[in-house]
């Protein structure tokens, strides 16, 4: 199993903004390839105007294959662009990350294909 940890920091108070701009765009097509995040939080404390999303992927090739597919969608070019327009983001950082054995079990995400 594979966690992919994505956090990312937006300009001062572009968190609720960017948010919206994914929750229209993105959200539909990451759920059509990859199913539900395990986790999508945004900072209360610490260094703010940030917010980390939590993928599960099988292993690393199921991570590749998955996200190969989805960069072929062309909704998922729209949200690029949209993303890219808007110009929120200031910083990205992904963590890989594997469960140590005595985790608890973490669910695989179902995938909603029509979204």
């Amino acid at each position: 199993m594979l966690l992919d940890v994505r956090t990312y920091t937006t300009l001062p108070g572009r968190v609720p903004a960017q948010l919206e701009l994914y929750k229209k765009y993105g959200y539909p097509v990451q759920l059509r390839y990859m199913g539900e995040p395990l986790c999508y939080a945004v900072a209360e404390t610490g260094e703010l105007n940030c917010f980390t999303h939590i993928w599960v992927y099988a292993s690393a090739a199921d991570r590749e294959q998955k996200r190969a597919a989805m960069a072929k969608d062309p909704d998922w070019a729209v949200y690029i662009a949209e993303n890219a327009k808007a110009g929120h983001i200031i910083s990205q950082k992904n963590t890989q990350m594997i469960p140590t054995s005595w985790s608890p079990p973490i669910p695989m995400p179902k995938i909603h294909p029509k979204a």
